[in-house]
């Protein structure tokens, strides 16, 4: 765990202490010495997912009935929490998560047996096609159209900055099944990308942070998905469907800027305690110790949030109003703290080699993606509308 080590998480144990420790080992192994590799190719190595799987690490909250590893939410907690630690934004494993979660809980039990095992083992990445070109977070106004043709849908259209895009072997396309029916008339299907016609990949998109990461742009020409493939086997659905895995979504973001936050804290400290000026180190002088006063009560504020979010996704009482507080609030704060702490570095914090940089870069778009800050205030104001305070 990444708070002062006076605090623990009330939701760990000893045996998510051990997960932890493989985790670590896991990430410091085959992930933080191939980071710049990664960046420069614009996506985390094939092999990484297939020793993910064999460990356990993904899939670690879907039970083992569906070839998970049978643990809960803070495992996955663990994993998202252990990769902030060492900086990295790349691997897609939480998208593929979300995507898993949408076929456990919305999936028919035929959609859960083919699908959950093969992400479980890496043989197949998640991904979730939700966000086009002309429609971000507007998500009734999606244009890509799934049509019945017999036993197939017929999907046309396209989509922009979808994670794990090029490298994705499973797809939840998001389509308009009736566009007549407003939210009504969305569906989500199970796309199989692999030797799939009239289905491609375009640009793997250059992005401003998170090099590492397979962002890309998605065209579907006529792809045929068998009519079984539609999440939970009914058309219409793909709406209720969103909103109730959003807030799953939602407190992954929220778990991965805290601890994107404490660990800006924890290397500008480190900073500062070893440079100097004016005869003291950086830590000595008042200016250096407020800033970092203020960042550690952010951090111990947000982790004690971010703490109680999780378990309540544990215990399964996690609300969308919550979590859209909690990825507003988490995000919002890891980019003003962020921003401070870089000004510590002087001109080492504009450097790329210098850990903090790369952060500064990385945690810009956590304000963004899984619903941008703006549509988490108009959820809670909304939230105040039914209510109260």
């Amino acid at each position: 765990m990444n708070a002062p080590a006076s605090y623990r998480s009330p939701w760990t144990d000893a045996d998510l202490d051990l997960y932890r420790e493989t985790v670590r080992r896991f990430v410091a192994e085959e992930i933080a010495p191939h980071q710049q590799r990664f960046a420069r190719q614009q996506h985390v190595d094939r092999a990484v997912w297939d020793k993910a799987g064999a460990l356990g690490l993904l899939l670690a909250d879907i039970p083992e009935d569906y070839g998970g590893a049978g643990g809960s939410f803070a495992h996955v907690a663990v994993l998202m929490e252990e990769l902030a630690r060492a900086g990295d934004y790349g691997f897609g494993v939480s998208v593929h998560q979300i995507a898993a979660n949408y076929i456990l809980h919305q999936g028919t039990e035929e959609q859960k047996r083919r699908c959950l095992p093969r992400m479980a083992r890496g043989d197949w990445i998640g991904a979730i096609a939700m966000t086009e070109p002309n429609a971000g977070s507007d998500l009734q106004a999606i244009r890509t159209r799934a049509t019945l043709e017999g036993d197939h849908y017929r999907i046309d259209g396209s989509k922009i900055f979808i994670s794990n895009g090029s490298m994705a072997d499973l797809i939840v396309v998001v389509t308009k099944t009736d566009p007549a029916a407003g939210s009504k008339g969305v569906s989500l299907l199970l796309l199989e990308t692999r030797d799939a016609a009239g289905f491609s990949v375009g640009r793997v998109l250059d992005k401003l942070g998170q090099h590492a990461a397979d962002t890309s742009e998605l065209f579907f020409d006529g792809v045929r998905v068998p009519a079984d493939n539609v999440l939970g086997g009914h058309e219409g659905l793909g709406f209720y469907h969103l909103m109730h895995e959003l807030p799953y979504e939602r407190t992954l973001c929220a778990v991965s800027a805290i601890a994107s936050t404490e660990a800006a804290l924890r290397m500008t400290l480190d900073h500062t305690r070893e440079r100097r000026a004016f005869g003291k180190t950086l830590l000595e002088l008042q200016n250096t110790r407020f800033k970092l006063a203020e960042v550690k009560t952010q951090a111990t504020v947000g982790r004690r949030f971010v703490d109680d979010c999780i378990a309540r996704v544990v215990a399964g009482t996690m609300d969308a109003d919550t979590a859209a507080m909690a990825k507003l609030w988490t995000t919002e704060t890891l980019g003003r703290a962020v921003d401070d702490c870089l000004q510590l570095f002087g001109g080492y914090g504009y450097m790329t080699e210098y850990p903090i940089a790369r952060l500064y870069a990385d945690a810009r778009v956590q304000r963004i993606y899984g619903g941008a800050s703006e549509i988490m205030k108009e959820i809670v104001a909304r939230s105040l509308e039914r209510n109260g305070a």
